[in-house]
């Protein structure tokens, strides 16, 4: 039976006991429902014509007014094209606090652009990196970044924490890690998750970006077969948008101070490591900020989120950013699993989309705050 699993991202994942969210197409289910009786595995349809609910997503694109009032409307889902309009637009109409500019190409040759936000106060800042949509099928990553960014430039006159945070800190947020596959699953596959690399042995596309980083690559929760969601490509960093990524960190690894990755969902905080079961150097302050960004974010409309090594507290898992990020010399490395916990899954609601960003804002601010106090 071919089931796309949408959590855990693979089999090996898979323990007695545990809940597994799966999407099968339509002529599968005929099968797989009688074979989960007679194995006496329980189950629960949660979206019972997935077609339906896709096309009550994007199909109304076309006759729905895109924009609100102000222009850019932050409570939609946006194609690539929209958002690296939108980034054009602010690097041109806020050049005071906006700078953009890429740091690659990706494998289709689109640009890799990233925003750097934060007041030209003095030579030296430190620094915190923030990317969304390194999986394609995450739509509510991009919106975050996108929403991250307005709230900082409609709230830094009058919010004393943005503004701080704007003066002392730089951030470079890369709103879509994984272009290709972002815009691989508006036009072919709402449900891809990986880059959009071509295989030459085998017809299959794409390396699982989040598996790609040089650290424990290929080792355990990822996989050696090009056609899995979880392959970690032929070789480190073999991906162009991983390269180009880990370059611009690797440059500037001193003046950045924390790296925060937005991904879907299962609504955690997690923090290294995610290749082994150890606990960090620097495990306090890391645990601490995470205990205090959970209850932030908890106070805005009651949804908690587990937090704590992503190794125990999602799944092993080898060769990601988060990882390659914290080994890299950055103190503070964290990735984010927004909502849900699989009712919609990776077709969350644009109305969950404010929210959503709305808690996950406070969480961030709080981290971005943590970070100013020092904890050593």
């Amino acid at each position: 039976l071919q089931v796309d699993l949408w959590q855990p991202s693979s089999p090996f994942h898979i323990v007695e006991g545990m809940v597994t969210d799966v999407r099968v197409p339509r002529n599968t289910s005929r099968s797989l429902l009688p074979y989960l009786q007679q194995a006496n595995i329980q189950y629960t349809i949660l979206i019972s014509d997935l077609q339906k609910a896709i096309e009550n997503q994007t199909g109304l694109r076309s006759y729905r007014n895109r924009r609100s009032l102000s222009g850019y409307n932050y409570e939609v889902y946006h194609s690539l094209e929209e958002i690296q309009g939108w980034m054009h637009h602010l690097n041109k109409t806020h050049s005071g606090l906006v700078h953009m500019f890429s740091v690659g190409k990706s494998y289709e040759g689109r640009p890799l652009f990233v925003l750097k936000l934060g007041k030209r106060s003095r030579p030296y800042k430190k620094a915190v990196w923030i990317d969304c949509g390194i999986h394609a099928r995450e739509w509510i990553g991009p919106a975050f970044c996108q929403w991250f960014v307005k709230e900082a430039l409609q709230t830094y006159q009058t919010d004393p924490a943005m503004r701080k945070m704007l003066t002392q800190l730089y951030f470079y947020i890369m709103p879509v890690f994984n272009v290709d596959g972002y815009h691989f699953s508006w036009t072919n596959d709402r449900f891809w998750r990986k880059t959009r690399s071509k295989n030459t042995r085998l017809r299959c596309h794409g390396v699982d970006a989040n598996r790609n980083w040089k650290v424990k690559w290929c080792d355990e929760g990822a996989s050696f077969h090009p056609c899995d969601d979880t392959y970690c490509g032929p070789f480190p960093e073999s991906e162009p948008e991983v390269k180009a990524v880990a370059h611009f960190l690797r440059k500037h690894r001193k003046q950045i101070k924390a790296y925060l990755s937005f991904h879907a969902y299962a609504q955690m905080l997690l923090y290294p490591y995610s290749y082994k079961y150890a606990t960090i150097p620097n495990f306090s302050c890391v645990e601490s900020a995470a205990y205090n960004a959970v209850n932030a974010l908890q106070s805005a409309y009651g949804i908690r989120y587990r937090y704590g090594p992503a190794s125990s507290t999602l799944y092993v898992s080898s060769g990601s950013s988060m990882d390659w990020a914290y080994k890299n010399g950055i103190p503070y490395a964290f990735a984010f699993e927004l909502r849900d916990t699989g009712h919609f899954g990776f077709l969350l609601p644009e109305t969950l989309i404010k929210p959503t960003c709305t808690e996950t804002m406070l969480a961030v601010k709080n981290i971005t705050l943590h970070l100013l106090k020092k904890c050593h």
